[in-house]
């Protein structure tokens, strides 16, 4: 019995393959077939195409004639014209596809506009083969033969045969080269969120590209006349709640999100749509931020969820006003500066100087500066903009046109601790370039200013609002174009919350916040800077324009994002920990006085910042402030810098005292960790 069995297991039962597995190999065969017969399009190159053309317009013209006398028999009659309108339709339909360089195009990437221009070609060619059958003809066959006219839709018939011949046969090709690279491919299932445009132009592309290694196999949009339509081979599968259901249905692990203008709150519902189904989010980003080199397709960043309307400005406008000038930018190598000098670089300066008092940031945007623009005049200047003679110096060697006074402190906690360095580098140099912009001719000056300079409760917010008095002074007396532009945080920026936000993440927490309800504005660096150009366009003199800074955020609400994007969760993962609003902080800031008055500008993004009179403070009262700052008197400098934010509307806390609202929320928190509220 044993024995028995053991022959039976060392005889094999016999192979029948499960009709899966059968199903598996056919696919793969029929994959390997597709993608041989898809690589048959590299063998028809344009010479190839050419000959077939020629072939093709011989025939036609023969093929036309019959069509047109429904029979062959009695076309000898036309044999001599025909010949010769073949000859013609071949000579300029050739020329015709030539010129519009139909013979140089690799077809597998074919559209609709090279379909376009092969018809305009073939039509245009055929109108000048039928003028010289009209007139040339007659005179080079003799009288009995010019008798014998072609019918008139002769042409016509031609023209038609010929664009379905060589369009064909080049469409054939793409369409085969798809196939091919449709049979070949075996990615992952996806779902793209967006039929639009963008979403489109991806599924062709995931189709296409094997790079990818994902498989389109349905849409998703919330206009509902789309759904059910099919959009290159893909079905419209429904809305957004139809995301968890189709996902199950196809065994989708990875959805992407193809809306490039969306704002934040659209794709932060979508991508919370897509995490509670367990589904991988990807996003496809707008066309500059693939031109600037990202990827094609990524993670959802913080940016995406806080991000508005794309910024339109004009920059035919801005250039119009840069073009063949000196520029000067100071503090070139922060965040806010190295994306101005980026901008400017493209607006056709005559020179760029990028001034700054940190070697190794100027060395860094330098080099980045002349390998991106190598035919761009530059400057790398390190200066200190509280340095009075230096400062004279350089303008005195560059005499800029325009300057874009980047530099500052802005840090307010450590402000608070160093109020006389926040004096003598937001206010006195300040003081110092405007002095040395308006000695040495500059015609456009713009000061970056902050948002904590309305009622200012810190030393950085007050010293960024004399700034822009100084400058407002400063415009009044000389009548050039000296203006400020103010707005909030900026995303990405060194030394702000998300840098700092993503640290503490990395490091495993906790994640520090003042307040459950503190608000900030908050804005893209390459946004701000467009607006801070176009800024420069509209205005003529001591302006402060104001960026249109959208809602304010709950920076509760941009930590848990933070850490839910770092594929962790709140409370579990990473505890968020409320610390207590720090000395001078506010819970919210505000972009206007209560005594301004903001009318948008011609840029709908732009306010315009007016009130009433100026704020009244004396040369001397500058000097000084200037002077206690320069020689280290803590107290005196806070004490005429505490007069003049009274003097504005503010009320300038002390150093180590925390305003009485913010000390009753610390008293209640008591530096512990409480739960995060809901939104």
């Amino acid at each position: 019995m044993i024995e028995g069995n053991r022959m039976l297991a060392g005889k094999r039962p016999p192979f029948r393959p499960s009709a899966q597995r059968l199903a598996a190999r056919a696919e793969a065969q029929i994959g390997r077939f597709l993608s041989y017969v898809g690589s048959m399009d590299l063998l028809f190159r344009n010479r190839t195409l050419c000959l077939l053309d020629l072939v093709g317009w011989s025939a036609i013209p023969w093929l036309a004639l019959s069509i047109r006398l429904d029979r062959m028999a009695g076309t000898n009659v036309y044999f001599n014209r025909t010949l010769l309108f073949a000859a013609w339709s071949i000579m300029f339909q050739f020329a015709g596809l030539y010129l519009t360089g139909m013979y140089r195009r690799l077809w597998r990437y074919a559209s609709l506009d090279e379909m376009f221009s092969i018809a305009f070609a073939l039509a245009l060619g055929t109108v000048a083969a039928t003028l010289a059958d009209r007139i040339v003809s007659p005179a080079l066959l003799g009288a009995a033969a010019a008798a014998v006219a072609l019918p008139r839709s002769i042409p016509v018939i031609c023209a038609m045969l010929a664009i379905m011949w060589s369009g064909g046969t080049r469409f054939s090709l793409r369409y085969v080269s798809l196939l091919g690279r449709r049979g070949g491919r075996h990615g992952k299932p996806a779902l793209i969120i967006g039929a639009g445009d963008a979403g489109s132009m991806l599924a062709r592309e995931l189709q296409q590209n094997p790079v990818h290694q994902l498989e389109p196999i349905g849409l998703i949009d919330d206009h509902t006349p789309r759904h059910g339509q099919v959009i290159n081979g893909i079905p419209v599968l429904g809305g957004r709640s139809a995301i968890a259901d189709m996902a199950k249905r196809y065994g989708v692990s990875t959805v992407i999100i193809a809306m490039p203008t969306a704002s934040g709150t659209v794709i932060r519902e979508l991508r919370e749509l897509c995490v509670a189904a367990n589904l991988r989010v990807l996003l496809m980003p707008g066309l500059q931020t693939v031109l600037n080199g990202q990827t094609t397709l990524r993670q959802v960043q913080i940016e995406d969820l806080l991000r508005r309307e794309p910024v339109r400005t004009d920059e035919d406008g801005v250039r119009a006003r840069l073009a063949g000038m000196r520029v000067l930018v100071t503090g070139a190598g922060g965040s806010i500066g190295s994306e101005l000098c980026r901008q400017i670089a493209r607006l056709d300066a005559r020179e760029l100087i990028l001034l700054g008092h940190g070697e190794n940031s100027i060395f860094a945007i330098e080099n980045e500066m002349r390998a991106r623009f190598p035919a761009l005049r530059l400057s790398a200047v390190i200066a200190d903009i509280r340095d009075p003679i230096r400062i004279d110096e350089v303008f005195a060697r560059f005499r800029p046109d325009a300057v874009f006074h980047a530099a500052a402190h802005k840090h307010v906690p450590l402000m608070e601790t160093n109020p006389e360095e926040a004096v003598t580098n937001n206010v006195g140099g300040t003081h110092t370039v405007l002095e040395a912009a308006e000695r040495w001719g500059s015609a456009h000056f713009v000061l970056i200013s902050s948002d904590k300079a309305v009622n200012p409760a810190n030393v950085m917010g007050a010293t960024k609002r004399m700034a822009e008095e100084l400058v407002r002074a400063r415009a009044i007396r000389t009548g050039r174009n000296f203006v400020s532009v103010r707005f909030g945080n900026v995303l990405g920026s060194r030394g702000s919350v998300i840098p700092t936000f993503q640290a503490q993440i990395a490091a495993g927490g906790p994640v520090s916040v003042t307040h459950p309800d503190v608000t900030r504005y908050f804005m893209t660096i390459p946004e701000a800077v467009q607006l801070v150009l176009h800024a420069v366009t509209i205005g003529s003199g001591g302006e402060t324009f104001v960026l249109d800074m959208g809602q304010p955020v709950r920076i509760a609400d941009l930590a848990k994002d933070l850490i839910e994007l770092s594929g962790l969760r709140v409370d579990y993962d990473i505890r968020i920990e409320f610390t207590g609003l720090r000395a001078g902080e506010k819970m919210f800031e505000e972009l206007f006085l209560d005594c301004e008055n903001h009318p948008r500008t011609s840029h709908d993004k732009i306010f315009i910042a007016r009130s009433p009179a100026a704020a009244s403070f004396h040369d001397h009262e500058l000097q000084a402030l200037i002077h206690a700052a320069g020689e280290g008197d803590r107290a005196r400098t806070r004490q005429l810098l505490a007069r003049f934010v009274t003097r504005v509307g503010g009320q300038l806390s002390g150093p180590t005292l925390v305003p009485a609202a913010a000390a009753a929320v610390n008293g209640v928190m008591d530096r512990k960790s409480v739960a995060l509220s809901p939104k």
